[in-house]
């Protein structure tokens, strides 16, 4: 039967076999069936020689009517950097693998058997029922095919962490809907920057008391939609407490810091989930900075993000931004979201800011604050606050003002 004849219901069952041709359904109507079943069956085989999580994909380059991908064990990758493992494995630096995991899969020919002689593998060819058409839209869905198949490392990607006070002491039905409560609040302060026009592609994982959320683009803008995204979530919440006469409202704290993590897929049953989860330094600093907030505090972390690549330009990059730059840029770009209602009400203005002491003549220093965490280890945060301001309701205001830092956060 030709693919052309397929009734509708066929269509769908294509469609619904890969996830990505779902999930990028609207770029996805640019390609005809042929190339969209031609993806299909290059899923079948790429989730074959991942085989239940037992091996990572690491990249890929098309050849005639099929590709050539990269295949090693899970465990290969911490192997090939190790130097005190007995293996028969050839030893790459760690930089090497790095970048491997890290940007776009896809590589030349010539780069792929270079890497391939490096690795010890043989490249496994993967054929297709049609070569590649050579589209934008396919090459992007196989970039994600393959990144679901493998672990992929970011320099510098922006999380925040939204805990909920007091959870263990809660009971198990209202531990159930705080939780609830906070996930309503990440949906609707999604829905408001989409009416705003500002895109976000947010992802989340359980914390335990809360969630780990980041945005799945990358660049400072993605970063800076991230932080508005916090506080948009936070204020949501706020409107909610104020209005509960229960404990099914949360009350929260969060802390925002940019750097370097792991993302992967778990395997859950038979396949690998399509939403994505991440690990690494970045979840570390946050996890121990929330140990250290009071609640209803916000804490942003000291980072400073050190890609050093000589084309890109500093002032379109975050690379030479530290966090009392990357607060000044998020002010700045505030505009965005005139227009912006919470609880029937038009926002006026937004103001987000780290707080210091007082120098007079209305000006303020920067507190840097050192938290010290349960294994002994410092490290600086800052305190940051969020006024929003509507037409003629009361502001919302997000944080807690400097003279209230508890006194365990000590100054430097």
């Amino acid at each position: 039967m030709e693919f052309d004849d397929l009734s509708q219901s066929g269509i769908r069952r294509i469609a619904d076999f890969s996830p990505y041709l779902d999930q990028l359904a609207g770029v996805a109507r640019e390609m005809g069936l042929r190339q969209r079943s031609n993806l299909v069956q290059l899923e079948t085989e790429l989730h074959r020689h991942w085989s239940l999580g037992q091996n990572n994909i690491l990249s890929w380059t098309p050849l005639d009517d099929s590709i050539l991908i990269l295949v090693v064990p899970h465990y290969a990758i911490a192997e090939y950097t190790s130097p005190g493992t007995e293996t028969n494995r050839s030893r790459v630096s760690a930089r090497f693998i790095t970048e491997l995991i890290s940007g776009e899969r896809q590589l030349s020919l010539p780069q792929l058997q270079k890497v391939a002689r490096l690795l010890e593998v043989e490249p496994v060819r993967v054929g297709l029922r049609q070569p590649l058409s050579g589209h934008g839209v396919e090459a992007q869905i196989i970039e994600k095919m393959i990144r679901r198949y493998s672990i992929n490392y970011v320099a510098s990607r922006a999380v925040t962490l939204f805990d909920i006070v007091g959870f263990s002491l809660l009971t198990p039905f209202e531990q159930m809907t705080q939780l609830n409560s906070l996930s309503y609040s990440l949906n609707s302060a999604h829905a408001k920057m989409l009416e705003q026009d500002v895109g976000i592609n947010f992802a989340r994982s359980s914390s335990g008391d809360g969630f780990y959320v980041w945005n799945r683009d990358d660049g400072l803008e993605a970063n800076v939609n991230l932080y508005h995204f916090m506080h948009i979530v936070l204020a949501d919440n706020a409107i909610a407490r104020s209005k509960s006469a229960s404990k099914a409202v949360p009350r929260l704290r969060a802390c925002f810091h940019v750097g370097s993590c792991y993302e992967f897929h778990q395997a859950e049953g038979l396949n690998p989930t399509t939403h994505d989860f991440i690990v690494g330094d970045v979840t570390i600093e946050l996890a121990r900075m929330i140990e250290a907030a009071m609640p209803g505090q916000i804490l942003v972390g000291d980072f400073m993000a050190d890609i050093a690549e000589e084309y890109i330009d500093p002032v379109q990059t975050q690379a030479n931004l530290d966090a009392v730059m990357f607060l000044q840029r998020a002010q700045g770009n505030l505009s965005k979201l005139s227009g912006l209602e919470f609880s029937g009400e038009r926002v006026t203005a937004i103001k987000c800011y780290l707080t210091g002491e007082h120098m007079g003549g209305g000006q303020f220093n920067i507190r840097r604050l050192h938290i010290k965490d349960k294994h002994g280890l410092s490290r600086v945060a800052y305190n940051a606050k969020v006024n929003i301001y509507r037409d003629a309701a009361r502001p919302i205001l997000l944080g807690i003002e400097d003279r209230k830092l508890a006194a365990a956060l000590q100054t430097a």
